[in-house]
């Protein structure tokens, strides 16, 4: 049996010890899925409502366990857990109340002699692969809104935080779910690859990086089914020179240093209209120097770890080639450690930032906050799209029109007026470009978990 030994970013230390499923035991749980996708379908859509509403309570019940596993884990700071723990289940109880109204026959006008109806089936078997740096979001995204579209659900989640596929397998279990309609799985990239072709899977999501998406992309070759990517960004912000200046500032930074950087909508490069520049950049400054590197489970700490191994060395690399390229360091740029522990980057400031900098192109997924200046909207608007990512942008300005002007051209799945690295479950998650395929979240998401069926009586001769 191959055991798969996680380690904590911050003791480095082991975290979590956890089997890997063999090919019996794969072979075991698809068998089940499809056995109890063909049962849960049959079920009317009040019981699946009533089962999530259940799970999510579970959940909440254990969400103290659930944060300190998601903390050890990835090093995210445990008052940062506690509230992905709360995120989670705002997004499954917003997908829960739309469920009924979302999933509901589509009623074509009336014709004479005719009833003609779109009815929305579920796929059968979702097969959901997570990432770790929101372990509970980017999970509940598919798992919810599948079960109640009538779908059985296998979560594998990330080698990284294994033990979060399970907290979602043991709520729906706890809550009274029939057997192995949510089921977790711990496997290694090659056996996921394997289970992504197996014919018995009707549905795959994927979160994670580009190179994850394509090897995904290559095992589904072999089948006609449906997708899903989101393969992270590289999100750009403009700083208008009528921007409520304060927020913008603080907003900012907390977006692209929260949880170390680490998210798919964090900021990763500002462009600031040049008559704030300077002033911003110092603004900037006095925030990202406030920031405290520390154990993660500590109430002061603000800065938890980096949680893969071979990712400081590369931001240290992000860094290195922006200075090459001409930028200024402000703050930070190194790797560090506390008290002899921890696998930790500094809160990174870093002006003058060049575009043919690797910072301004690629996703660095690490706490570095470059800047450049920009002396015109249209400026902004070319170097934010000058980039293979799409997903989120962010524009900073007291200008409704200039933010509706900018977010037409802008290609991004998301724009922004006034805020950042946020998503509300109410629209569709989605990325353009690299940076993804497919939707979840809103009404929309749901029919990415559906198969359209014409219902097309014709009712008199």
């Amino acid at each position: 049996m191959t055991i798969l030994d996680v380690d904590n970013p911050y003791t480095l230390e082991s975290a979590c010890k956890v089997p890997l499923a063999d090919e019996s035991r794969v072979n075991d749980t698809l068998d089940k899925a499809r056995a109890a996708a063909r049962a849960w379908k049959e079920s009317p859509l009040s019981e699946r409502i009533a089962l999530a509403e259940r799970a999510m309570a579970a959940m909440e019940r254990d969400a103290e366990s659930i944060a300190l596993d998601i903390t050890r884990m990835m090093g995210k700071p445990l008052a940062q857990s506690r509230g992905e723990v709360r995120g989670m289940a705002e997004r499954a109880r917003h997908m829960i109340e739309i469920a009924e109204a979302s999933l509901a026959d589509i009623v074509l006008p009336p014709k004479e002699g005719f009833e003609r109806r779109i009815a929305k089936e579920p796929l059968g078997v979702v097969f959901d692969l997570p990432a770790w740096n929101y372990p509970l979001l980017t999970a509940v995204n598919v798992v919810v809104p599948a079960v109640l579209a009538g779908n059985a659900v296998i979560v594998k989640h990330s080698p990284r935080t294994p033990l979060s596929g399970g907290h979602f397998a043991k709520a729906f279990a706890d809550a009274g779910a029939p057997a192995h309609v949510v089921q977790a799985l711990d496997c290694d990239h090659p056996t996921s690859e394997r289970i992504v072709g197996d014919p018995r899977v009707d549905h795959v999501v994927f979160t994670g990086s580009i190179f994850g998406g394509h090897r995904i992309s290559q095992a589904a070759a072999g089948k006609f089914m449906q997708v899903g990517y989101e393969l992270g960004g590289n999100d750009p912000a403009y700083i208008a020179a009528d921007c409520d200046f304060d927020k913008a500032v603080e907003s900012i930074v907390d977006g692209a240093i929260y949880n170390a950087g680490q998210s798919c909508c964090a900021v990763e490069r500002v462009y600031v209209h040049r008559s704030l520049y300077a002033r911003f950049v110092e603004a900037c400054d006095a925030l990202v120097s406030a920031y405290v590197l520390g154990d993660p489970t500590a109430a002061q700490t603000t800065l938890g770890p980096i949680a893969q191994p071979n990712h400081p060395a590369e931001l240290e690399g992000f860094v290195g080639d922006a200075r090459d390229s001409g930028a200024r360091v402000v703050r930070g740029g190194r790797t560090a450690s506390v008290d002899g522990k921890g696998r930790f980057f500094q809160a990174t400031l870093i002006a003058d930032v060049p575009q043919t900098a690797k910072l301004m192109k690629r996703e660095s997924f690490g706490p570095i906050l470059p800047i450049a200046p920009v002396d015109s909207d249209d400026e902004a608007l070319a170097k934010m799209n000058d980039s293979e990512l799409g997903l989120t942008a962010s524009i900073w300005t007291s200008d409704r029109e200039r933010a509706e002007k900018l977010s037409r051209k802008l290609d991004y799945g998301t724009v922004y007026m006034n805020r950042c690295d946020a998503l509300d479950p109410g629209l569709p998650w989605i990325g353009t470009k690299n940076s993804g395929r497919g939707h979840s979240l809103s009404a929309l998401g749901y029919d990415q978990l559906t198969r359209p069926k014409s219902l097309h009586f014709r009712l008199r001769f």
